[in-house]
């Protein structure tokens, strides 16, 4: 079992900067993949940003260049720092975990943009 803790969301102005942490903890060897991702308006969640724990990253084109995910393998965390922040991106963001082919999930975090 994993458990997924997230946080640093909050409220921004438009044109700033947050930065996301999920800490996982539980009982495994090693996480697959770390992720970020938040809650489409039709088809369920959407990728934001992933890491394996090699370091590969993927990112969501609408992020590219303003994001940018990060990994502490010591520390099983993983950081979504978020730039140049626009309305568009208010969601809830949530946390992934893969784990010998399960899928864990966080609680959320919420991510408000202003004008």
């Amino acid at each position: 079992q994993v458990q997924l803790v997230e946080s640093g969301g909050g409220l921004v102005q438009a044109g700033g900067s947050l930065r996301l942490s999920c800490a996982a903890s539980g009982s495994f060897f090693s996480i697959n993949a770390m992720g970020w991702y938040r809650q489409a308006p039709v088809n369920g969640r959407e990728l934001v940003a992933a890491i394996t724990n090699y370091g590969s990253t993927n990112y969501a084109a609408s992020v590219k260049g303003r994001f940018t995910i990060s990994r502490d393998n010591a520390k099983n965390t993983v950081y979504l720092q978020m730039n140049s922040l626009r309305l568009e991106d208010t969601d809830v963001y949530y946390c992934n975990a893969k784990v010998s082919g399960h899928n864990y999930w966080g609680q959320g975090t919420q991510v408000t943009v202003s004008a």
